[in-house]
C-alpha cells in the first residue's frame, strides 16, 4: 500500500484510536500526543510491512504503549506508575473486529461532544474538535477563523489544558447539557464538511476524507435527534452541497466553476435526499442558518442549466440569512447573487462596501468575486489585476490555478 492509501486509511480511524485511548485512560492532551505517535510509526511500517488485519486494534495498542511512555516521563513519576500499574488496553480492544464491541462511531461522536465542553469557549470547542476529530492541521484551522496560526496554537493548547484540569468523564453528556453543546457540535461539522469540500491549502481542490467524515458524523446526529430541524438542515445542506462534487474538477484536478459544470454529473441521489431532509425542516417552524443555507443549496441544485437559476429566490433567502448574521461570506454571497440578478454593477457597489470590512478585505474570495463582476461589465484589466490578487491570496494550488488561468485569458483577449 502507498503512502497516500494508508493516509486515506488513518483519517477515519484517528478519531476513534482517540476515543479509546481518552475512555480507557482519561488525560485527553498526552492521549493525543500517544495517538499522533502511532500514526506516524503507522504511516512508516505499513507501506513497507503490510497492513495489519485490524488497523484499529494495532493503533491502539501502539498508541496505548506510548501513552504509558509519556505519562511515566512527567514529573509526578512515582505516583502515575503506581496508577499505571492497572492500566493495560482491555481485551476487547485487541479482539478480533467481528467479536468487538460496535462502538468505534459511538467513541468519535463522544469525542466530539467532549470537546464541545462548556468550560471552553465557542472558539475553543470548535478548533479543539477541528484538529482532534476532523484531524486538520494549526494552519488550516488558523484560516478558517481568520486568525494567526500563533493565535490558534494557543487556543488549541489552552483548550487541552482545561480539558485535562477538568477531569472530564468519557461519555455522551445528559440531556440538558447535551442540547446547549449541540450548536458547538453542529458548526464544527460545518467547517470540517468546508474543509473537505475546498481545501484551505495543498495541491487538491477537495479533501474528500473530511466531507465524507463530516456527513457520516451530521447522519449520526440526525438519528440521535431527528426532530431537530437545524441538524436536519446541516446534513441536508452537506448533501445537496456535495452532490455537485464530481463535477467541480477536471481530468486533471483542475476546478469548475458551477455554471460551466456538467450537471448530469452530479449525485441525483444525494440531491433528493437533501432535498426531502429540507422540506421536511422547513415545515417545522422558523428557520435557522443552516435550514437557510440548504435552500439556497436547493436552488441551485434544482435549476437544470445555470442561466434557469432561480435568482430572485436567492437574493432574497440571502437578505434572510444576513438578517440573522453579521457574516461577511454571506454579504459576499448576497452581493454576487445580487449582480446576477441585477447586473454586475449592482453587485460591485456592495463588493466595495465589503472592501472595508477587516475580516475578509485580504481574502481571496472577495477579489475573485471582483474579478468575475469586473469582467461581466468589460473592465478586463481591472479584472486581471483583481484575479492576480485573488490567485495570491489563497493557498490552494487548483484555486491558483484556475485564477492564474483566467487573468491569463484576459491578457491574451
Amino acid at each position: 500500500m502507498t503512502g497516500g492509501g494508508v493516509e486515506d486509511l488513518l483519517r477515519p480511524l484517528a478519531p476513534q484510536v482517540l476515543g479509546a485511548l481518552v475512555r480507557r485512560y482519561g488525560n485527553f492532551a498526552t492521549a493525543e500526543d500517544a495517538v499522533q505517535e502511532a500514526l506516524f510509526a503507522a504511516y512508516t511500517q505499513w507501506p513497507r510491512d503490510g497492513v495489519p488485519d485490524d488497523p484499529r486494534a494495532w493503533l491502539i495498542t501502539v498508541a496505548a504503549r506510548r501513552l504509558t511512555d509519556l505519562l511515566r516521563s512527567e514529573q509526578a513519576r512515582r505516583h502515575r506508575e503506581d496508577t499505571l500499574a492497572g492500566w493495560t488496553p482491555a481485551d476487547h480492544w485487541l479482539a478480533p473486529a467481528a467479536d468487538r464491541p460496535q462502538t468505534a462511531h459511538d467513541d468519535t461522536l463522544i469525542l466530539l461532544f467532549m470537546c464541545c465542553h462548556p468550560s471552553l469557549s465557542p472558539a475553543s470547542q470548535i478548533a479543539l474538535t477541528l484538529r482532534a476529530v476532523g484531524g486538520l492541521t494549526t494552519a488550516e484551522i488558523a484560516r478558517a477563523f481568520l486568525v494567526p496560526e500563533a493565535t490558534m496554537t494557543r487556543r488549541i493548547s489552552r483548550a487541552k489544558q482545561v480539558i485535562k484540569d477538568s477531569g472530564l468523564p468519557f461519555g455522551l453528556p445528559p440531556e440538558p447539557e447535551h442540547t446547549r453543546r449541540l450548536d458547538a457540535v453542529l458548526h464544527v461539522l460545518y467547517l470540517i464538511f468546508n474543509e473537505g469540500y475546498t481545501s484551505t491549502s495543498g495541491p487538491r481542490l477537495h479533501r474528500v476524507e473530511l466531507s465524507t467524515e463530516a456527513i457520516r458524523l451530521a447522519r449520526v446526529l440526525h438519528r440521535l435527534a431527528p426532530a431537530d430541524a437545524e441538524v436536519t438542515g446541516l446534513l441536508a445542506l452537506m448533501l445537496l452541497t456535495d452532490a455537485r462534487r464530481p463535477a467541480r474538477t477536471g481530468a486533471d484536478g483542475e476546478l469548475i466553476p458551477m455554471h460551466e459544470q456538467d450537471r448530469s454529473r452530479w449525485k441525483a441521489d444525494y440531491i433528493s435526499e437533501g432535498l426531502a431532509l429540507i422540506t421536511d425542516a422547513l415545515t417545522r417552524g422558523p428557520a435557522g442558518q443552516y435550514q437557510i443555507q440548504a435552500a439556497i443549496a436547493a436552488v441551485h441544485d434544482e435549476a437544470p442549466t445555470a442561466d434557469a437559476t432561480d435568482w430572485p429566490q436567492l437574493v432574497a433567502l440571502y437578505e434572510v440569512l444576513r438578517s440573522s448574521s453579521d457574516n461577511p461570506v454571506v454579504a459576499l454571497n448576497h452581493a454576487v447573487a445580487v449582480a446576477m440578478r441585477d447586473g454586475p454593477s449592482d453587485g460591485l457597489r456592495l463588493l466595495e462596501q465589503l472592501a472595508h470590512d477587516r475580516r475578509i478585505a485580504n481574502d481571496h474570495r472577495l477579489h475573485a468575486a471582483t474579478a468575475h463582476l469586473l469582467e461581466m461589465t468589460g473592465q478586463y484589466e481591472s479584472a486581471r489585476d483583481s484575479y492576480h490578487a485573488a490567485a495570491q491570496r489563497t493557498t490552494n494550488l487548483q484555486q491558483q490555478r484556475y485564477l492564474y488561468t483566467k487573468a491569463a485569458r484576459l491578457t491574451d483577449d
